[in-house]
């Protein structure tokens, strides 16, 4: 299988092991600089928490259709209590959080202000495997092993990957037949001998293989110094920012892909993200070199968002189209059916995601509409935009309406940076899309009044929000038609 035969990761069941922890993001305004020191007062708003580390690798799986479970250590405390809530509210994962009374639940919290992230605050401990906690964890590897198709290690150096743990894994699932994946720690990748693939960064590599890796002939000479001393036969898959990835195996083939040219907004959790993608991807009968493009369209999704983000499969097949690459390149791009876009509004909310609402007919596309979607996406984590299908254009408009048919208006909609998903409705109002996708923000422009926006009373009765914006002057598509004799 390659990455143009479509993805349907449903079936795939992955167990990640590792370092568990909770990351907090606290949302606010920097108003001013402080008098008693020269650093940035926040207005603290909204605080969101997600599973992190080995979590948001369980999370992309979940994002990308897979099931998950996760092996990881977790204190009887406040962050302990949040994790095990977290995991308990996602549908097709399971937790195996062995308790702990050595160390205190791994968290992160992040301050974050103007779409920037200002500081970070770590609680954790570095302190090796107590007995007790290693005993725990070899315990209880069996069990999962026996339910997965692949296994991924995520190891931020917090104590669970320690050498009989990793043994234990790496070798059980060898046994079964399983691949496992590593995103590694430290220099001396001979811990984790035995696995498919590991994943490190250029810099991580360089110091493996103490070599350098400035450019594609240095990965592959650090990557093959690296295969031949240390890991008994794992492929590398080495992740180089913005030169994109290189993949050498072990029978000397070697493969690259550039990385997406988009705007970076926040790379946090990218690499958890490649190596969920990876791991899915080759445990559905793809080559270690497709499942690389497949991972590396997925990191190019998550780079273009703030905070520890996923890949959704809608997502990565809409980056995967855009670049040539798919099941069925005529297929209108990021067009979705209600049910798909009602799972994925849920899947984004479930991360604690704001979810934004906006429609039109969009039908020649204009700076004011581009002004809209721009304003409409700073509103909120993700835009979904409801496209009038062509029926409903023609009975609002009139004859000779719409100029563009569905199909190529859900096309640019979609390529849009600022749009997440598009999906169509044929009523002439969007109230049964609305409360069908049950949006946090609903985002209209400025022309209108609270009154006359269609489902706002429904949004604010859920808690939600009606953002008017403004919009820019002198621009329509009636105008438009006008001016080249079309109307």
């Amino acid at each position: 299988m390659n990455a143009a035969a479509g993805l349907d990761f449903s079936a795939i069941t992955v167990l990640c092991v590792g370092d568990v922890m909770l990351d907090r993001f606290i949302y606010g305004d920097m108003e001013r600089i402080s008098p008693e020191a020269p650093v940035p007062v926040i207005r603290q708003g909204r605080t969101v928490e997600m599973l992190g580390g080995a979590g948001n690798v369980a999370n992309n799986i979940l994002s990308l259709g897979g099931s998950a479970i996760l092996l990881a250590l977790a204190a009887e405390d406040e962050a302990g209590a949040i994790l095990r809530r977290l995991i308990g509210e996602r549908p097709r994962l399971d937790g195996v959080l062995i308790v702990t009374g050595h160390r205190p639940t791994i968290r992160k919290t992040r301050f974050i202000a103007t779409h920037q992230q200002v500081v970070r605050i770590d609680e954790e401990s570095r302190a090796p495997l107590a007995p007790d906690e290693e005993a725990a964890l070899l315990a209880a590897i069996d069990a999962p092993l026996a339910r997965a198709d692949a296994v991924v290690v995520s190891d931020y150096g917090k104590a669970v990957c320690g050498e009989a743990v990793l043994r234990a894994v790496i070798d059980g699932a060898k046994a079964r037949g399983i691949p496992v994946f590593v995103d590694p720690k430290g220099e001396d990748f001979s811990r984790y001998r035995g696995a498919a693939c590991i994943t490190p960064n250029a810099r991580e590599l360089a110091l493996a293989a103490r070599l350098p890796t400035g450019d594609e002939a240095d990965v592959v000479a650090a990557a093959r110094a690296v295969i031949a001393q240390q890991t008994d036969g794992s492929a590398i898959l080495a992740t180089r920012s913005d030169k994109g990835m290189m993949l050498v195996e072990p029978d000397g083939r070697m493969a690259s892909v550039p990385a997406r040219a988009r705007e970076v907004f926040d790379v946090s959790g990218a690499g958890d993200t490649v190596i969920a993608t990876l791991a899915l991807a080759h445990a559905s009968g793809m080559s270690l070199e497709a499942a690389m493009e497949v991972a590396n369209a997925a990191a190019g999704v998550v780079v273009g968002k703030l905070g520890t983000a996923t890949a959704d499969i809608a997502e990565v097949q809409r980056e995967l189209h855009g670049h040539g690459i798919g099941p069925d390149a005529s297929d209108p791009i990021g067009l979705a059916d209600l049910p798909t876009i009602r799972d994925l509004v849920a899947r984004w909310q479930a991360q604690g995601l704001r979810v934004g609402f906006t429609n039109g007919c969009f039908d020649i596309l204009h700076p004011g509409h581009v002004a809209l979607l721009a304003a409409a996406r700073a509103s909120c984590d993700r835009l979904v935009v409801g496209l009038n299908e062509d029926a409903s254009v023609a009975r609002l408009k009139g004859a000779g309406r719409p100029v563009n048919d569905l199909a190529a208006r859900a096309t640019v909609i979609a390529a849009i940076r600022h749009v997440d998903a598009v999906v169509g409705f044929g009523e002439d109002t969007p109230l049964a899309l609305i409360t069908a996708l049950r949006p946090d923000v609903l985002v209209k422009g400025a022309d209108y009044t609270l009154d006359r926006v269609v489902g706002a009373e429904f949004v604010l009765a859920r808690g939600g929000r009606v953002d008017l914006v403004d919009l820019v002057a002198g621009h329509s598509t009636t105008r438009t038609i006008a001016r080249i004799g079309g109307g």
